[in-house]
């Protein structure tokens, strides 16, 4: 029985940082263990020029640590107005790795999104030529599709027509909750791979409903039953490099994920290494960690791996915080609801 795992510093290909007092207090969370992450641009106003992302990046990186190790890998909000030769220009700069694809209504701050495809096909013809990736939120945000169908019916209805009229657009489809999504990844052979987040192998809308309403773990994409579960830990600990780590990590402030209408998301930043060791090993898989954790992710984006390496050891009972201080309110840390003996050793 492994008692030590030792892999290379793992990437976030996804992850919410916000701004301001938040971003202050929650950077230093995700820069502790991971090397790089995909940031993702739904600020208010959201990132939606070379210029935002650089402005943005630079108060990343003034938020962080002294001596920190951190790569912010910037990314721009798609809108209708968005212009291709801008999201070129920013690519081409190394500014910018990937642009993202919001719904309109779909998620948090998602307003200025996108409501007709054909007003972006510019932008997607562009992004094909130059090699960069398409970020998905995969919802449509009709209300007339049930919150626990809207990841299929966007698979259909939207994504796969965007990807036969550009065939050479790369594309992420992130934080999948779904068989549907793990099964139209598994399909596909090229320009195309998923994201899933911790809390999503960890939890299904049980954990949200049963006994309770439970704010901490609502979510959008919402967590699903448990066949898509059981589905998202299979992709996730196959080896399958089109599957890989974005933690989707999300800091909302207590009182607005504890409200009458709260805020959706999960903020994992803290303690996802420890909980993805414990699933891994769960699923007698934490050989194939790393591939998730630290390579696959990588390679699609077409970096280097890491040649820095992190260690986990497994032991008593690891103790987290409970929640994160920032200077508007507190933010709590994620449950996984079961103890973590894996630590990573800093």
């Amino acid at each position: 029985m492994k008692t030590t795992l030792t892999l290379r510093r793992p990437d976030d290909w996804h992850l919410h940082l916000r701004d301001g007092a938040m971003l202050r207090a929650v950077a230093p969370e995700s820069a502790r263990h991971f090397g790089r992450a995909i940031i993702m641009p739904n600020l208010v106003p959201p990132v939606v020029t070379g210029a935002d992302a650089a402005a943005y990046r630079d108060r990343i990186l003034a938020a962080l640590p002294p001596g920190a190790d951190f790569t912010p890998l910037m990314t721009l909000y798609l809108t209708e107005e968005t212009d291709p030769a801008d999201v070129a220009a920013a690519h081409a700069s190394g500014l910018i790795w990937a642009v993202k694809l919001y719904p309109a209504g779909a998620t948090t701050n998602s307003a200025s999104g996108v409501r007709d495809f054909d007003k972006v096909r510019p932008v997607f013809e562009k992004m094909a030529e130059i090699g960069l990736t398409l970020c998905v939120h995969g919802e449509v945000a009709d209300p007339d599709i049930d919150i626990f169908d809207r990841e299929a019916v966007f698979i259909d209805r939207v994504l796969d027509p965007i990807r036969r009229a550009t065939p050479g657009l790369r594309v992420v489809l992130e934080h999948i909750t779904t068989k549907d999504g793990v099964d139209y990844i598994g399909e596909t052979e090229k320009n195309l791979a998923g994201t899933i987040t911790t809390h999503h192998l960890v939890i299904n809308r049980n954990h949200i409903l049963v006994g309770g309403i439970r704010p901490h773990y609502y979510c959008l994409p919402v967590a699903k039953r448990e066949t898509h579960r059981l589905a998202l830990r299979t992709a996730a600990t196959s080896g399958d490099p089109r599957y890989f780590l974005g933690t989707d990590s999300a800091p909302h402030l207590d009182p607005l994920k504890e409200n009458a209408c709260g805020c959706a998301g999960c903020f994992t930043a803290t303690n996802t290494m420890s909980v993805l060791a414990e699933v891994f090993e769960q699923e007698g898989a934490l050989d194939r960690l790393e591939g998730f954790a630290s390579l696959h992710g990588a390679a699609y984006y077409g970096l280097p791996a890491s040649t820095e390496t992190i260690t986990l050891a497994k032991g008593s009972p690891v103790t987290y915080p409970d929640k994160i201080e920032t200077k508007d309110g507190p933010v709590t840390v994620f449950d996984p609801g079961f103890p973590l003996h894996w630590r990573v050793n800093d």
